[in-house]
């Protein structure tokens, strides 16, 4: 058995009510590692001294473990040192944040950088991430700090400036005239965040999206592109949605290589906008996409000086149309599908979108984690598992629009802090989600023998090993649930669940109340036990007619030793002791017949149950079966206290023996009777003073 950290359980609480007070908004964002900007540049202000991380230190360490290890020509000759050190007249910021600022080094981080580049496009948004008043003149302390996005909370990374040169130029990224830093300064706290500037190499520019924003992505082949993308992509634009959209490479040679119609090969660009115009008595579809160059631009039917803008209503021709080389342009939807080859939506949560316009989505988030032996039930090809896994329910209550009957909503997956695992040689799991209509249910976890009866209404596309997965569906208006998942059974993790929907719906995670339904014991005299026991009694107890701790260790051994059909380690003190405890109604520390009595039969019951759901006849419980056989003995329990019950009571292969399942039902038992009688007025509320709570804590 792994021993429980009380002081974890602890922290996790605390955390949950500090999310409840509001924290981890983008106002009130969470302290990375502890570390507050104000009063560290206030002590360095004070002291003289500029502020020198020791968290994230200008050593090999913050570099890499590989690629950017000890031993890699990539690192040879790099020092750490301050712009104030290598240039003349360092700025943060000039003239505002712009795509020139953020060139790439020699790190394999373009996803971040075209992410980065995309948010100066939106400066409210860039705020969010840059925070104002920062500068290399007024109170410089070399110190500075960022806030992304991270599973559900903002957080404010505080970084120094020392950043990694050679040869008297910034090794990763830098802004092309030189003297600008704000982009390598946020680069270096990603890379806090995730551990090392290594961990940032390969990824997606839907994970930059959504670490700078708290947005969801999706992200669209335009080969197979869905019958309504047009509709899609408007309500989009309704919404303030982030669009960035690129065209593949198939080779090195075509990265940033410029098309017959001037599109630029492996590169972002960003949609900004979308109309429809009446064009030779049809209605035409139409996109203005931005190249973040601001120059270079498409030269196909509907740019700057196509012949087709001539060609429309006069006053529609002057809403639109722009003729400036501005790297702005508007091309067909028929030719954008053919020319580009992806598209990806960064749908924003409605705390990111300060105008009153746009209209917004309907958000909920959810954290989860999968445990080994607890929540990691894996995919549906493991039916006896399966259901172990987290459960969420998800009401649509009204379609779109009124001649619709589909409710549209996403579903993102997203899987946490796996970067940081990539020293220890660990990558993405391969996740996924179904989706089950619900049904009328109550609002419990539900058991195997409901995802043996139905099959799922919609799952996620691929089961794949990327850090979010997303779908986007329409769905009847109804109760349905989401049943996320690794693809195989006792892979561990955390993720969040985060769910968008079209119309207002409520959601909530699917749990057991915690509950005991627990037999009364019955009161009994000495005149109602048998003669049979009342000997056997006096047998085991001896001249003193008492149980004491030693003397129930050595029956309870003595008598699991004789059923060959359960495995056991034996009973132990602690286990007896808490027996005992639960049991003694003299204050003793001793059970007489009555107590004895009483014991003996809720022994025989735990047996019982035991066996009935040992299924497999192994002569323990595996985890799920331990699931079963709580509830079988009265006990419903949350998805994380039957965690904590597995850590402490199930050994390393995650299966419980004999002794272990007694003193777990012990141990609730005792819990639930002990607060039941605080609980004088049934409220569900009792208060301690420290000195009750440590007087109890210690005695249970």
């Amino acid at each position: 058995m792994e021993p429980i950290c009380a002081m974890g359980v602890a922290a996790r609480l605390r955390s949950e009510w500090d999310r409840n007070e509001g924290f981890g908004q983008n106002h009130m964002a969470l302290k990375f590692l502890g570390q507050d900007f104000e009063s560290l540049r206030t002590r360095c202000l004070q002291s003289g001294h500029l502020f020198e991380d020791d968290i994230f230190p200008a050593q090999q360490s913050s570099l890499g473990f590989k690629e950017l290890g000890p031993n890699s020509s990539k690192t040879r000759g790099v020092r750490w040192m301050r712009p104030t050190e290598f240039c003349s007249d360092p700025h943060f910021i000039v003239d505002g944040a712009t795509r020139t600022d953020i060139c790439q080094g020699a790190l394999g981080d373009c996803w971040l950088l075209a992410a980065i580049a995309c948010l100066t496009l939106n400066e409210p948004l860039l705020r969010r991430v840059v925070p104002h008043g920062q500068s290399f003149h007024q109170q410089y302390a070399g110190i500075f700090h960022f806030q992304f996005w991270q599973f559900g909370d903002w957080v404010d990374v505080v970084i120094d400036d020392r950043l990694p040169v050679r040869d008297g130029k910034l090794l990763f990224v830098h802004s092309a005239e030189g003297s600008e830093f704000w982009s390598a300064l946020v680069e270096k706290a990603y890379a806090k965040l995730n551990g090392c500037y290594e961990a940032l190499s390969g990824g997606s520019t839907s994970e930059g999206f959504e670490d700078f924003t708290g947005g969801v992505t999706e992200m669209y082949e335009l080969k197979n592109a869905p019958p309504n993308l047009f509709s899609i992509i408007t309500r989009a634009v309704e919404r303030g949605s982030l669009m960035g959209c690129s065209i593949d490479i198939t080779s090195f040679f075509d990265m940033e290589a410029i098309t017959f119609k001037k599109l630029v090969k492996g590169h972002a660009y960003s949609i900004t906008g979308v109309d429809e115009v009446e064009y030779r008595r049809s209605q035409t579809k139409l996109l203005r996409i931005r190249n973040p160059w601001g120059e270079v631009e498409w030269t196909g039917p509907w740019s700057d000086e196509s012949k087709e803008w001539r060609e429309i209503d006069a006053s529609v021709r002057s809403r639109l149309h722009n003729s400036q080389e501005d790297g702005e342009f508007w091309m067909a939807f028929s030719d954008f599908k053919r020319e580009f080859s992806r598209l990806e939506i960064c749908n924003l949560t409605a705390d990111a979108l300060q105008s009153r316009e746009v209209k917004k989505w309907n958000s909920s988030l959810y954290p989860g984690e999968w445990r080994r032996g607890s929540t990691a039930g894996g995919c549906r090809n493991y039916p006896a598992t399966f259901w172990i896994n987290p459960q969420f329910k998800i009401v649509l209550k009204e379609p779109d629009t009124d001649n619709q009957e589909g409710c549209t909503f996403l579903v993102a997956l997203m899987q946490k802090n796996r970067r940081q695992l990539r020293r220890e040689g660990k990558d993405m799991e391969t996740i996924g989600f179904a989706i089950y209509e619900y049904l009328g249910r109550v609002g419990v976890h539900l058991k195997r023998d409901f995802f043996l009866k139905h099959t799922s209404s919609a799952r996620s596309e691929l089961f794949i090993n990327l850090r979010e997965v997303s779908s986007r569906f329409s769905l009847p208006a109804g109760e349905y649930i989401i049943v996320p998942s690794t693809f195989e059974p006792q892979k561990e993790g955390d993720f969040v669940l985060r769910v968008f929907s079209e119309k207002a719906t409520d959601s909530q995670e699917l749990d057991d109340e915690i509950s005991a339904d627990v037999p009364e014991e019955p009161v009994l005299q000495e005149s109602d036990i048998d003669e049979g026991f009342k000997a056997l009694f006096a047998k085991l107890a001896g001249p003193e007619m008492e149980i004491n701790v030693a003397k129930l260790e050595m029956i309870l051994n003595r008598v699991v030793s004789k059923h060959k059909d359960i495995k056991t380690d034996g009973f132990g003190k602690e286990t007896c002791r808490g027996m005992i405890n639960l049991m003694d109604t003299t204050g003793t520390g001793k059970l007489g017949l009555t107590d004895f009595h009483v014991l003996w039969e809720k022994f025989k019951r735990y047996l019982a149950v035991f066996r009935e759901f040992d299924i497999d006849k192994s002569g323990t419980m595996s985890s799920y079966e331990m699931r079963l056989a709580l509830e079988s003995a009265g006990f419903k329990l949350t998805n994380n206290l039957f965690q904590l019950i597995i850590l402490r009571y199930a050994k390393s292969d995650l299966n419980v023996d004999f002794d272990n399942f007694v003193a777990c039902l012990i141990r609730l038992e005792t819990m639930f009777k002990t607060f039941k009688t605080l609980d004088a007025d049934e409220d569900g509320l009792v208060s301690f003073s420290f000195a009750q709570w440590i007087t109890l804590t210690m005695f249970t």
